[in-house]
This record gives C-alpha cells, structure tokens and sequence, in this order.
C-alpha cells in the first residue's frame, strides 16, 4: 500500500501545482482628460473607465499608462500586462480607447514577434508578473491574443494635435499629429491579430477641423482604421458631400482601403455616440463595453 500511497500524494501534489488556463480582458486607456485616471501598474483600478462592478469581459483588467507621455516610452507598460495575463496557456481579448489603440498597435507591431517569459498572472505592485513555473513555462513567441476591439481609435491620429488644439508641449499630442502616427510603426503588421475598429460620430465642438464624420476628437479615417499617409473625409451613408466608411474589410467609397486585419464593426449612423467615456462606460466606450461582454468569455 505504501508505493500506491506515494504515487498518488504526488499526483495530488503534481495537480495541484498547475495552473488552469485562463481568458483575460485587458482594456487599454487613452489620452488622460480632465477625468479620474487610472494608476500605473495596477489592474484593478478601473476609474479611467467607470465603476469597476460594470461587466467588462471575463477577468477583466486595467492596463493603466500615463495617457499622456510618448507612445514609445508607455509601450512597456502594454509589454508588461500582455507577459503577464497573456502567455503561457492564457488567452488574452483587448479593448483600446483613442490613444491606447495606437499604442497597442504600435507594440504589437514592434514586439509582438520577439521571444516572451511565460509569466504567472499574479502581478506585484508595479504591474509585472514572475515567471511561471507551471503555466506552459519557458518562453514564446509573441501574445496568446485573440482579438483587438478599438473605441475611437486614434491610430491614424488627430487633426485636433495637428492644430495644436491640445498642449503641444505634451509628448503624445506630438504622437498624435496625423502624420506622425500614420508614419511610427507598419500598421499593416498586426500579428495576423483582427483589429475590430467603433467610431463614433456625434461630433460638434471640432467639426470644423475634423474632416468627415467625427466624434469630437477622432474622425472616420482613424476610427475606421483607414490606411494612407494622412487623414481622409469620410462620412455616413447618405452624406452627399463625402465619401462613405464602408463596413467590414470592404473598401470604402472613393477607393480608400483598411489597413489588414482592420474591419469595421460599428459605424455611428444615428450620430448617437461621442468619444467622451467620462468615468462611465459612455460615448463609443459604452457601445464596445456591450460587445465585449458578449464576447470576451
């Protein structure tokens, strides 16, 4: 009896070491307003967003930056959440707002082939995770990452830091400007990761600057992940003097195309949505917000 005993004491031990594997939501911030932001390097702070007991996707967590320092120097901070709840036999949805979705991609596309830790998804208090010892350990290639949503993404830039309507000392508003974004990474190059792009478009304050449809900061061309060097007028349906965003992967009218792996999954045709979240999960926020909670399972 006493081999039997031993052989199953260290089965239990064996199984009781290794970790499940697990989904996680990370949403990833934009430029920091005049609202709550959310503290660096911890996950669970989500008052950038709005109250944290809102469904946001299964584990959801705050991929909290400083929203207003260079794209380049706060992509270790997406690095960082992305080792830790994405590696190993973990899976990882991502939501971006505004200025997070061209940090995203701007990591993805500069480190989403290099050669991660498999880390263990219990992060210390500055938002880095150990390396694990059961989750798959060793190391990989990239992000287990199923898919990007973006909230008025702004990887295409925004006229508004092209006309210095923000701080133009403020190191992301110098990112921002529409060539520079446009100009930083190949947003062609996304890992073969599906960018799911929401824009917006009850615009009022800066119509005057925003070409096309717009939510008050973005317009079409970035929201709808548009590809080019500089920005576009696009518009609604139905909208005579401007061409369409079209839905989906298809090109839009007049010939503009996506950039790969970007489709439009929402286009505001009621004018109903802004870009402002304002501590609670409203504007275009609220409208992914409720598409992620019915996928991100």
């Amino acid at each position: 009896m006493r081999p039997f005993r031993t052989l199953l004491a260290l089965c239990l031990f064996l199984v009781s070491g290794m970790s499940a594997a697990a989904n996680y939501t990370l949403w990833i911030n934009g430029r920091a307003g005049s609202g709550p932001d959310g503290t660096p390097g911890n996950y669970r702070d989500f008052s950038y967003w709005g109250p944290s007991s809102v469904p946001a996707g299964v584990n959801k967590q705050a991929v909290n930056w400083d929203g207003r320092s260079s794209i380049a120097s706060q992509s270790g901070r997406v690095r960082d959440a992305l080792d830790c709840f994405c590696t190993g036999d973990n899976w990882c949805y991502l939501v971006t707002y505004s200025a997070g979705d061209l940090l995203t991609g701007y990591t993805l596309a500069n480190y989403g082939g290099t050669i991660r830790q498999k880390k263990n998804a219990s992060p210390n208090a500055a938002g880095v995770c150990g390396n694990s010892p059961t989750n798959g350990s060793g190391t990989q290639a990239g992000w287990n990452i199923k898919w990007v949503r973006a909230a008025a993404g702004a990887a295409g830039g925004s006229e508004l830091s092209d006309i210095g309507s923000w701080t133009t000392s403020e190191p992301l508003v110098q990112d921002l400007k529409t060539s520079t974004a446009r100009a930083m990474y190949n947003h062609n190059v996304t890992r073969n990761i599906w960018f799911y792009m929401y824009a917006g478009a009850r615009g009022t304050l800066y119509s005057f600057a925003l070409p096309g449809q717009d939510d008050e900061v973005v317009a079409y061309h970035s929201a709808g992940g548009v590809a080019g060097s500089s920005g576009r007028s696009l518009c609604n349906p139905g909208d005579w003097f401007c061409n369409d965003l079209r839905l989906g992967i298809e090109p839009n009218q007049g010939g503009s195309v996506k950039w790969n792996y970007h489709a439009v999954a929402f286009r505001d045709d009621g004018e109903d949505y802004d870009h402002y979240a304002r501590g609670n999960w409203a504007g275009i926020v609220g409208v992914v917000r409720n598409a992620v909670v019915n996928t991100a399972q």
